[in-house]
């Protein structure tokens, strides 16, 4: 049986070598447990590619990493049919996307065409290309990356391929003491790589035990009260003026019932990641805003009287009762 604690020392691990990024970590681990995808937001310099490489490097999962770019086509990433020199028949040759984890950097820079291919992959775990459909692996994850410094040659993600993301995790700048962290860091890998932390630590996990952890969440007990409680706060991006009349007309469009199952299966994950058997109304609290921010749209009317979504999210936190 896989066992909590490799996945901890896993975090640990990742955290010491990912400085002043703990929240981006665990929600790394969270989503490869609960199998969902994951879109990282911030500015350059902040770690997300090395966080990608390391946990695929650490699960000894296969990798591959996709730059998106105006002029891709959906066969760069699908794969395609090519004629084989020697016998002249056709062949497919699969492409980026029949990897374990992929990490698709700068995803909206990506037409059109492209993010459909790569909508088919994440929703469906198959690829249709040359009039046949094949499955991806079993443990297929897209971690993607976002810029939002830079608007100028990009395309806004489709609504639809934005719920198909388990978390939508926005990053910051790390403070002074995790920069200082950082620059030692830096300097370690550069002068002294046994002094890395976390560089030179092996683990023993893989795939395999990624997709046994999976079906031992489905022995985490999960209360009625917190099923309603999920519900409640899903629901309430529908009709947020029953619970406060100042929330009227705040949102353009609330979050569908994929909201209220990623919530489930993210919460699900998490109570396993602390080592519990059961999930709590916390759980749901702290990542409620990484479920839900790509899931909702504010108005005109919203932003004009100053809200953001995160204020909205932890609103309803707020208004929204626990009753357990």
């Amino acid at each position: 049986m896989v066992q909590q604690e490799a996945f901890k020392r896993l975090r640990d691990t990742l955290g010491k070598a990912i400085i002043g990024q703990a929240e981006m970590v665990e929600r790394m681990l969270i989503a490869l447990l609960a199998g969902g995808h994951v879109l990282l937001e911030g500015p350059p310099g902040l770690a997300k590619t090395t966080a990608v490489k390391a946990l695929a490097g650490a699960v000894h999962a296969r990798f591959q990493r996709i730059q998106f770019t105006p002029d891709l086509m959906p066969s760069d990433l699908t794969g395609s049919e090519v004629i084989d020199p020697e016998t002249h028949q056709l062949h497919f040759v699969p492409g980026p996307l029949f990897n374990e984890m992929v990490l698709a950097d700068e995803i909206n820079r990506a037409p059109p065409k492209v993010q459909a291919a790569l909508l088919e992959a994440m929703a469906e775990h198959q690829i249709t290309a040359g009039g046949e459909t094949r499955p991806l692996p079993e443990l297929f994850m897209v971690l993607a990356t976002q810029n939002p410094l830079e608007n100028a040659g990009t395309y806004p993600l489709p609504e639809a391929q934005l719920d198909r993301f388990m978390f939508h995790v926005l990053l910051d700048y790390p403070d002074e003491e995790a920069e200082l962290a950082i620059l030692r860091l830096d300097r370690a890998r550069h002068f002294d790589e046994n002094a890395l932390p976390g560089a030179q630590a092996e683990f023993d996990l893989s795939p395999a035990d990624i997709l046994e952890a999976r079906r031992q969440l489905a022995d985490i007990h999960l209360a009625e009260p917190v099923e309603r409680y999920m519900v409640a706060l899903i629901t309430a991006t529908r009709h947020p003026e029953r619970l406060d009349e100042g929330l009227e007309g705040v949102l353009a469009h609330a979050a569908s019932p994929r909201a209220t199952l990623s919530l489930l299966h993210a919460a699900t994950a998490r109570a396993w990641l602390e080592g519990r058997d059961f999930v709590i109304p916390d759980d749901v609290q702290a990542l409620l805003p990484d479920v839900l921010r790509h899931r909702i749209s504010l108005s005109h009317q919203g932003r004009a009287a100053g809200w953001d979504k995160d204020r909205f999210i932890q609103r309803l936190i707020e208004l929204v009762p626990v009753e357990v």
